[in-house]
């Protein structure tokens, strides 16, 4: 049974979409005005995995995650540049697949729509808004009247509109009825990209955006919503009072959360440190910064560093050095180890993986089980030379770790991939050219091959009958 701790109901719930065996799911995508921070490849990595674990579960999942290429900021920013808003958003999302490519986000059946394609779904939903007396025109801006919803604004934040409103500053210049009601749709403005509407040219405000598009893709109701932390107020409030009042249904019925990454122990935005992926892309690669990511539970906050990554990096050798541990016995295989505790462990760990992600997803918690096998492995490995039998046990035990490592978590493993260029079977050859060199007693040979190997990142060990190699 999954559960997921649902920020509408503050506490963990009995998943039960809306359709048996199928999952419906909505998840903020990035504002396209610049290169992607590692604060938004988190909520894409955990989303992504959230996924493939349902699909894994049997699951069918409609995945839909937006761009938002209409915004303040991309106004902001094709105006210093003197170019269009269209030149900025198709910049930022081409740059978006660059950089994601390497996190192994995937994109097969996934729908990734762009607000400027919706703009006809967001008028849609205004002119109900405003038919069932929710919203209203002043001067071209079209707003949310936030009191005729009393009763349901707050319910996801859990703030109550008196205190909203002793917070709020006063709007001096009598547009709005009201300071807390929010703009649905903004009147043109010089130099501002426009489209006709009911209310004369203009723009869609940010809110309505991801319920036009939500509503488009997923229906009226959906399942689950997710986004990051910083996203339930305003804009995952102002979307679900938006929704349920002009489009009727539940909207989302799971809101999920991903929790904060901070540099220094300050969370990222208010540090003023937004790392890029691309440029962590350049020490590390793409698999580490996924495998950082789901080393903690989604909703905790991460500390960003150097360190962490570098604790990733080791991790994700391990998994490897051991994995090919398990390609490299001889198939003819004539020992008398027969691996019947590993294959104990090995049931176990599968059910305890389960257990783990079903419980709120929790990924921390389930790599934990992951190295907990891949240690069992080592220890089957180092207890002496395996039987036919003990064999067929690891090549199982390999089958679930790649299974579960690359296609549950997507943490990309290489196991026959070239290394620095050079392939494993180039690497082979290397090798046996030393060995022929270490049996001619040709040891400064030998060395040579092995130094340089090294250079390259490659580091070899000499056993009894093999030498074996990693990186």
């Amino acid at each position: 049974m999954i559960k997921i701790y649902n920020t509408l109901t503050g506490h963990l719930d009995e998943f039960k979409p809306i359709k048996e065996k199928e999952v419906s799911m909505y998840v903020c995508g990035p504002t396209v005005y610049n290169y992607i921070h590692i604060g938004n490849t988190r909520p894409a990595v955990f989303f992504d995995t959230v996924r493939r674990y349902l699909e894994y579960r049997g699951y069918k999942v409609n995945y839909v995650q937006n761009f938002t290429d209409v915004d303040d900021k991309m106004i902001n920013k094709a105006n210093a540049e003197n170019v269009t808003v269209k030149e900025i958003a198709d910049r930022y999302i081409k740059a978006y697949f660059e950089d994601t490519a390497n996190i192994n986000l995937k994109e097969e059946g996934m729908t990734r729509p762009k607000a400027t394609d919706n703009i006809d779904g967001m008028i849609d939903i205004i002119e109900s808004l405003i038919e069932k007396g929710y919203a209203y025109e002043s001067n071209g801006d079209v707003y949310f009247e936030v009191k005729k919803y009393k009763d349901g604004y707050g319910e996801l934040s859990k703030q109550n509109i008196e205190d909203l409103e002793s917070g709020a500053r006063i709007n001096v210049n009598e547009i709005k009825k009201d300071a807390l009601d929010f703009a649905l749709w903004k009147s043109s403005k010089p130099n501002e990209p426009s489209w006709d509407s009911p209310w004369g040219k203009g723009r869609p405000g940010w809110h309505i955006e991801c319920s036009a598009m939500s509503r488009k893709y997923l229906g009226e109701s959906f399942d689950i919503h997710g986004g990051g932390l910083d996203l339930i107020f305003p804009h995952h409030e102002n979307e679900m009072a938006q929704s349920k009042c002009g489009c009727g249904g539940t909207f989302a019925r799971y809101w999920m959360h991903n929790g904060y990454i901070n540099i220094n122990g300050e969370k990222m935005s208010k540090s003023g440190s937004f790392v890029l992926l691309r440029d962590i892309l350049k020490s590390f690669e793409g698999r580490v910064i996924r495998l950082f990511i789901l080393g903690s539970h989604y909703r905790k906050p991460m500390e960003f560093s150097d360190y962490e990554l570098n604790q990733a990096k080791s991790s994700l050798e391990r998994i490897e050095n051991t994995l090919k541990r398990i390609k490299d016995i001889d198939s003819e295989a004539r020992g008398e180890n027969n691996c019947e505790e590993l294959l104990i462990t090995k049931n176990e760990i599968e059910q305890k993986f389960i257990e783990a992600m079903d419980d709120d997803f929790n990924t921390a918690q389930a790599l934990g089980y992951v190295f907990e096998l891949i240690k069992a492995v080592n220890k089957a490995l180092d207890d002496g030379e395996v039987s036919k039998k003990g064999l067929e046990i690891l090549n199982e035990v390999f089958d679930y770790l790649n299974i579960v490592i690359q296609e549950v978590l997507g943490v990309k493993l290489k196991l026959e991939a070239e290394v620095n260029n050079i392939s494993a079977e180039l690497i082979e050859f290397i090798l046996e050219l030393r060995k022929n060199a270490r049996d001619e007693k040709n040891w400064a040979l030998s060395d040579k091959i092995r130094d340089r190997l090294l250079d390259m990142g490659i580091k070899i060990k000499d056993g009894k009958d093999k030498t074996t190699w990693s990186m």
